[in-house]
């Protein structure tokens, strides 16, 4: 049985004033993906490719446990996008077989007074269930599904909003520390990029 489920979650995010707009900070994609999981859980790829070890989902009986590939890019404006490129579900290979994720996201400052970001997430997952889920009448597996993906945005959401802002302040304040060592040649109103 071919079921679909979706969730879509947006997020917006006050930017406390710093030295160095967060446009500066987004253009560094591998620090949007360490606020949104666990650093122990992403294996870099490549410059803007990463694999992301999910934790352990439980939908009705089964556990699952999938690995996604994201490619995530920064334009010049600040605004950041992910989009998924693989996923893998081990340990259960019938699903694997059967097994699309699309994640599709994006993250932006607000143009006119860097106060605020504001994001989309959409996550959409299409699964051939074996049995006995496929004699599960569809509208049950369809809310499970779709609040198992709800949940999931939920907590990546969360993840942004507390470690996203953590993070940018301590890369202001080390830019700040490196703008303001002599032997550097730099003032903390130029900072790196």
């Amino acid at each position: 049985m071919h079921t679909r489920f979706t969730a879509s979650q947006s997020v917006e995010i006050a930017v406390p004033q710093q030295i160095t707009f967060i446009q500066h900070y987004l253009r560094q994609p591998q620090r949007l993906v360490n606020a949104l999981v666990d650093p122990s859980r992403i294996e870099q790829l490549s410059e803007e490719c990463f694999r992301l070890k999910m934790r352990p989902l439980a939908f009705l009986t089964l556990s699952i446990q999938p690995t996604v590939d994201l490619k995530v890019w920064a334009e010049a404006n600040g605004t950041i996008h992910l989009q998924s490129t693989g996923c893998e579900i081990r340990g259960i290979e019938y699903i694997n077989q059967r097994f699309d994720l699309n994640l599709k996201g994006h993250l932006s400052p607000c143009q006119i007074n860097n106060e605020s970001l504001t994001g989309q997430a959409d996550l959409e997952v299409q699964v051939e269930l074996p049995l006995p889920f496929s004699l599960t009448p569809t509208p049950i597996l369809e809310a499970a599904g779709n609040s198992l993906l709800k949940s999931v945005l939920l907590t990546i959401k969360q993840r942004l909003q507390h470690h996203l802002l953590a993070d940018y302040q301590r890369w202001v304040s080390d830019q700040t520390e490196i703008g303001s060592e002599p032997s550097s040649g730099l003032h903390s109103n130029n900072p790196i990029i």
